[in-house]
């Protein structure tokens, strides 16, 4: 079902991204839920501990599907088009993972922040659904609300894809040589898993930045809010640096895993 070189069409990275971001969201989203919760300013137990573990999935139903189509076929159009010499290819698995990360974001920053919001019980029982909570994030902050969040959910991404994508194709490079031959979907999956792993845990302080602002309800148009490196030095003064590393284990967990079936599903899909 790939294209005439081999490599997957614009409609085949479309459709698998698609599937896969599906797939793995809707999969682990408790883990996320305990993951975005540990790291709330108002801690885990006021958030809702292990209760309405699925709270905000209604987001994640609508805008996983085109944020993950929208990574995918941004970073298979760059990686098929690129300038750069065959020998750089680490490199523009670099720049194809950032641009399809920005290209993403634009789709999933907003579902994210009714998300965060949903799962850390914020609106209260105002915020009784994603509807709810969309409507209360739209009259509170007008359409600007929905990209509260949008710069520190580029810079947590792109290092996490920086690491993530040169290592997952890295790891697959070395799987093809062990095993001499191209490594089968459940295979590509794994090293997908580490890869994942390895990315999420170096990149939890920027996603520990990300929740907290996503969770300030502050009207930056009335107040002014504080830069990222204030909040992260107030972080680190008030809570000290385990703060900055609250959620690693969960996020570590469910991006390790969702990094299989993200890539594992994406690979089968375009092997087919």
């Amino acid at each position: 079902m790939s294209g005439h070189d081999g490599k997957p069409s614009f409609l085949q990275s479309l459709a698998a991204g698609g599937l896969a971001g599906t797939s793995v969201d809707l999969l682990f989203f408790p883990i996320d839920t305990v993951k975005t919760r540990l790291q709330s300013p108002q801690g885990f137990v006021r958030s809702g501990g292990f209760k309405g573990i699925y709270k905000g999935i209604g987001s994640v139903v609508v805008g996983s599907a085109p944020g993950a189509a929208a990574f995918f076929s941004t970073y298979d159009t760059i990686k098929r088009h690129t300038p750069l010499e065959p020998h750089l290819a680490p490199l523009t698995h670099v720049l194809a993972a950032s641009v399809g990360e920005v290209v993403a974001c634009l789709v999933r920053v907003p579902t994210e922040v009714v998300k965060t919001r949903m799962q850390t019980l914020v609106y209260g029982p105002q915020g009784h659904s994603s509807w709810s909570a969309a409507k209360l994030v739209l009259s509170n902050d007008g359409w600007r609300g929905f990209y509260r969040g949008f710069g520190i959910t580029i810079m947590r991404e792109i290092p996490f894809t920086s690491i993530q994508f040169p290592l997952y194709e890295l790891l697959k490079v070395q799987a093809a040589k062990q095993l001499r031959r191209k490594p089968h979907a459940y295979e590509a999956a794994l090293c997908g898993s580490v890869a994942g792993g390895f990315a999420a845990a170096a990149t939890t302080p920027l996603d520990v930045l990300k929740t907290r602002i996503m969770l300030d309800l502050r009207n930056p148009t009335k107040e002014k809010l504080p830069s990222v490196s204030t909040r992260l030095r107030g972080i680190y003064a008030s809570e000290g640096v385990g703060a900055l590393f609250a959620g690693v284990v969960p996020r570590t967990l469910w991006i390790s895993a969702g990094g299989a079936v993200f890539l594992g599903v994406y690979e089968w899909v375009v092997g087919l």
